[in-house]
């Protein structure tokens, strides 16, 4: 059934509640569309940052590793370095999943 302006205007001049409920449903629909859209982009962001870390980290030790082949003696500091730029990266990942499960869990509060 098409809605046209004379056919809404009918049935809104028979039913006054009926706009209510049309601009209520409207109006639920696009919290779950907003609520289901920063799901997914919790997911997404979650699924970053994790693989950015992962880069990050191997990045870091290869880098320390190539260092270390070329001039042996620098081992212990290099491997000291690594470990607390590793530790930063994972840090930093860390922070980016905390706030993608608190964008989640905002959002299932709002559904519910």
């Amino acid at each position: 059934m098409i809605l046209t302006g004379r056919y809404l205007l009918k049935i809104l001049q028979d039913n006054p509640g009926f706009c209510f409920t049309l601009i209520f449903n409207v109006m639920s629909f696009s919290i779950l569309l907003d609520a289901s859209f920063a799901l997914l982009g919790a997911g997404v962001g979650a699924g970053l940052a994790a693989i950015g870390a992962g880069i990050g980290v191997g990045r870091i030790g290869g880098s320390a590793m190539e260092a270390m082949a070329r001039q042996p003696e620098s081992a212990d500091k290099l491997q000291g370095s690594m470990l607390i730029i590793a530790a930063l990266v994972e840090v930093a990942a860390l922070f980016a999943l905390v706030i993608c499960f608190l964008l989640s869990t905002k959002t299932g509060a709002a559904i519910a």
